[in-house]
């Protein structure tokens, strides 16, 4: 069963320097579809799902469809929650089965968040936690913020006293689509590494040019988060679909390009993550 925690598929990567592409699904065609791109280029993968994604269908429900489809992967899958929003959440999805979760408290005070993430990692055990410091800018389902970068004094403090196993630090990325190309404060994400002995996760990377995330990654990135980039090649892929079939009614119809789509630009992705092969 190739059904796993991200603990060592993060630190495999973090001492290998690439990073593992942690790609958000909406739906049953998008799970196969990066399952099936992450076979192709035999590459470890994450499986994502947001508040908002888990409002549209319950944890127990993707928990349900990666887990057995990872019975029969031949490459390591976990399943994460991203952004996680509540105590109550993350602590759902360890019950449903989850193999990740994070509990995302940016928009706390410090202390806050530090007591926050603290006792999710209390929680979850064995499971592996992710937190964030600063914030991400732009939207995120219900979560919306400007951007505040990343203290580094501050990251290792919050490391060291909520004994989470990744890291989210904002270093000027931003999360939904760009109006423009997104200047990154790579020093400071260098610095942060350099303070923080722990996997660091790029969140809001939609949008960022290539060049930048694998620098990113050459600079201590070990997961790489897609999650606009995804949607907006499944749903351009059903409009194409259904224009040039508009009177086609059976989903499975428009959704198989949508989903072959998918599995076309996980694996462009996974090459860019440097961890094609890692199997």
């Amino acid at each position: 069963m190739s059904y796993v925690t991200t603990r060592e598929m993060l630190k495999k990567a973090l001492e290998q320097h690439y990073a593992i592409g942690a790609f958000n699904a909406e739906n049953m065609e998008m799970v196969q579809a990066i399952i099936e791109a992450a076979e192709a280029k035999r590459a470890p993968v994450m499986i994502q799902t947001t508040p908002g994604t888990l409002k549209y269908a319950d944890p127990m429900i993707f928990a349900g469809m990666v887990s057995r489809l990872a019975e029969k992967a031949t490459v390591p899958v976990a399943l994460h929650l991203d952004h996680g929003n509540s105590y109550e959440l993350a602590e759902y999805c360890v019950k449903q089965g989850y193999t990740s979760v994070m509990i995302d408290g940016s928009l706390l005070p410090f202390e806050e968040n530090i007591a926050l993430s603290r006792r999710v990692v209390e929680m979850a055990g064995d499971i592996p936690v992710e937190a964030e410091l600063g914030t991400v800018g732009g939207k995120e389902d219900t979560h919306s913020a400007g951007i505040a970068y990343t203290d580094p004094d501050q990251a290792e403090t919050f490391v060291r006293e909520t004994g989470i196993t990744s890291f989210a630090p904002a270093i000027g990325t931003a999360h939904g689509v760009y109006k423009a190309e997104p200047r990154l404060d790579l020093d400071r994400l260098s610095e942060i590494a350099g303070r923080v002995r722990i996997p660091l996760v790029l969140h809001g990377t939609s949008g960022v040019p290539d060049d930048t995330v694998r620098e990113c990654i050459r600079r201590g990135i070990c997961k790489v988060n897609y999650a606009t980039d995804l949607r907006i090649t499944f749903s351009n892929a059903v409009k194409a679909a259904l224009a040039a079939q508009p009177e086609a009614f059976d989903p499975k119809k428009y959704l198989k390009p949508a989903r072959e789509a998918v599995v076309r630009r996980v694996c462009e992705l996974i090459d860019v993550c440097g961890s094609a092969g890692k199997a």
